[in-house]
């Protein structure tokens, strides 16, 4: 694995920073959380009961375009290969988040709008359509605009299609088998087209820190609305999620706030003690020994950056 210094831009996923330029427009009264989103997007015919809340909080139970388990645990594939050298062969070509949520509504709701949580990357997708509709510009112009410029993230970028990433960086890999044999592949010149405002964004950790103290410390927010975003719909008794926020608790005591994510090749985490006195952000590029359809081994793997991140922030 490659040492990284907290300089050195690759691709970090962080959905907050969307979740917070919309609620930003809900503060400036361009839209409401509770305006049904074919309101402000009635092309894709959705149900009218999806809020823009619902969308925040992954409760509004539309098909996750990358693919999720069926009710039986088996896997309903999203559109495009997730692993093995189909996901390798496929890592340059363009798709429009049109496509994404399209293909995510061929698919059957899982649960009525607001009955149930679960999280989906359509759910971002449609938050930066929302975005680019209200603002009339792309949504990666409003992140910079409202958010990296304003706070100095010099190292963050939405690339749209570039495959490209500036300057020094951590390379990514992926390891699948092929006849009985793995083969590794150089996953850092992919097109993040794919993952759009689900998370197509590269930065750098140093920024992922700068954001989210400055998220919590109620610098791009007005207080009502912080309270909003860290109002948690609690999905177990140790882990809820709020309006583009986890929140969990790894041991009694320790209350966490941040998120987590992944493309191909990268994982990052940005945790936060809620009243910020303590954080840690991680990115891993993994892949070059863990066979990407392995999922006992990629749990294993992710587990360890658990174990890590509980330990920054929690002491123990």
């Amino acid at each position: 694995m490659p040492r990284v210094s907290r300089l050195q831009p690759e691709r970090l996923i962080c959905p907050a920073t969307r979740a917070t330029v919309l609620l930003q427009l809900v503060g400036e009264g361009k839209l409401g959380l509770d305006d049904p989103v074919d309101r402000h997007l009635p092309r894709f015919g959705l149900d009218p009961r999806i809020t823009v809340r619902m969308l925040l909080q992954h409760t509004r139970g539309l098909f996750n375009y990358t693919g999720e388990p069926k009710p039986d645990g088996t896997p309903d594939p999203g559109m495009f290969p997730m692993s093995g050298k189909a996901a390798a062969d496929s890592v340059f070509r363009d798709y429009r988040p049109e496509e994404l949520v399209r293909f995510a509504l061929s698919k059957p709701a899982r649960f009525a709008p607001g009955t149930d949580w679960s999280y989906s990357n359509t759910n971002y997708v449609l938050v930066g359509l929302l975005i680019e509709k209200i603002t009339g510009t792309p949504y990666a112009v409003q992140v910079h605009h409202r958010i990296a410029t304003p706070l100095g993230l010099s190292g963050t970028t939405a690339p749209g299609t570039s495959t490209e990433i500036l300057g020094p960086h951590a390379h990514g890999y992926a390891t699948y088998k092929e006849a009985d044999t793995l083969r590794t592949v150089d996953f850092t010149n992919q097109n993040p087209s794919s993952a759009y405002a689900a998370g197509e964004i590269v930065s750098t950790t140093q920024d992922l820190d700068t954001f989210i103290t400055a998220l919590l410390g109620g610098k791009l927010l007005a207080p009502a609305l912080l309270a909003e975003l860290r109002t948690m719909r609690m999905v177990d008794p140790t882990f809820g999620y709020g309006l583009g926020l986890m929140h969990f608790v790894p041991i009694p005591g320790c209350d966490i706030a941040g998120h987590d994510g992944g493309i191909a090749g990268y994982y990052s985490k940005m945790y936060s003690t809620v009243e910020g006195s303590r954080r840690v952000e991680l990115s891993v590029t993994g892949g070059q020994s863990i066979d990407i359809d392995d999922l006992a081994a990629i749990q294993k793997f992710r587990a360890a950056g658990d174990k890590v991140a509980t330990k920054a922030v929690c002491g123990s």
